[in-house]
């Protein structure tokens, strides 16, 4: 399985179509927020089953502000982050993963990766393939695969 994990694409999907034509196809998409209007266009580009839920500035949607799902054995927590204080670190936001009895946490809003295990949860933040702020300021996304053993591997990619 293989799954495509983006944010803040911010209405501008230039960037995610070159994504998906140049690494696809994906089993699956996991947008983190922040789409901007967007959701139906990034569903047909992706060809795959979508969860996308609503970011900060996704004011007038019927997304969801949070979703949790499963991914093979594992389960999912997707929101966009800005309700747990992201920007200040993801603590607050692992601390809810783990009340929710979840093994991985996507989230957005800061459009800086992220992959880091706190306390006993998975968060991933695959950044943005529209407005990065990392350093170096690479679009970015992130591809989720599994091994023969059904072991989940995240992988930051950039685009030039």
């Amino acid at each position: 399985m293989r799954i495509l994990i983006v944010s803040d694409t911010h209405g501008r999907l230039e960037n995610f179509m070159t994504v998906v034509e140049e690494t696809g196809p994906y089993d699956m998409l996991i947008h983190c927020g922040d789409v901007e209007g967007q959701e139906d266009r990034i569903e047909e580009i992706a060809g795959c089953p979508c969860h996308i839920v609503a970011g900060n500035n996704d004011w007038m949607t019927d997304l969801p502000q949070e979703e949790v799902f499963e991914i093979g054995d594992f389960t999912a927590f997707l929101t966009h982050g800005h309700r747990y204080g992201v920007g200040m670190g993801l603590e607050r936001l692992a601390d809810e993963g783990e009340d929710r009895g979840v093994d991985f946490v996507f989230c957005g809003h800061t459009h800086k990766p992220a992959n880091e295990k706190v306390g006993n949860v998975r968060v991933l933040n695959p950044g943005s393939l529209s407005y990065p702020r990392q350093d170096g300021r690479r679009p970015s996304y992130m591809i989720m695969e599994f091994d023969q053993n059904g072991t989940p591997f995240f992988a930051i990619n950039y685009l030039d």
